[in-house]
């Protein structure tokens, strides 16, 4: 849970970076892969890192809106790290309007009730799961898999 505004956007931005690693290793060719047919593909975990960040700004209460559609999932790559960058920047604009208080205050989330800060951690959490995800995959379908929290395989050839 964050108490202080500053440590949330300290994460976001750092966690971001990685974020940003991980989708431009992509290509276009390569957003079909999944680990077996029928589960998320590549281009569908981007794009819900994508998008999702406006889901959870919304429970918080910023104003935060996605790129697109969610559920239609780019054919480009680029269109997938354009409208993250974009929703970064975003959520780190509106954070910066609240207030440390803010984050102790208790508002709702899937029927439960927690706190602002809470849910912005689990905003960070949902997105590390996801690029851990994007990592496997990455390098099952053969592409560079970047250094997002230590050193890959890659970069220690």
């Amino acid at each position: 849970m964050y108490r202080k505004v500053d440590d949330f956007i300290t994460d976001w931005n750092n966690g971001a970076q990685g974020t940003i690693q991980v989708l431009e290793s992509l290509t276009d060719e390569k957003l079909g892969q999944a680990i077996v047919e029928g589960h998320n593909t590549l281009g569908w975990l981007g794009w819900h890192l994508a998008t999702a960040p406006a889901f959870f700004a919304g429970i918080v209460g910023l104003n935060v809106k996605a790129s697109g559609n969610p559920s239609e999932v780019p054919t480009k790559a680029e269109t997938i790290v354009q409208a993250y960058k974009t929703i970064v920047d975003d959520v780190q604009k509106e954070a910066e309007l609240l207030t440390d208080e803010q984050l102790a205050e208790e508002i709702e989330s899937f029927g439960n009730k927690t706190t602002r800060g809470a849910m912005l951690r689990t905003l960070i959490d949902h997105q590390t799961h996801h690029r851990g995800q994007m990592t496997v995959l990455l390098r099952q379908a053969g592409l560079k898999v970047p250094s997002v929290m230590g050193p890959t395989k890659e970069e220690s050839n």
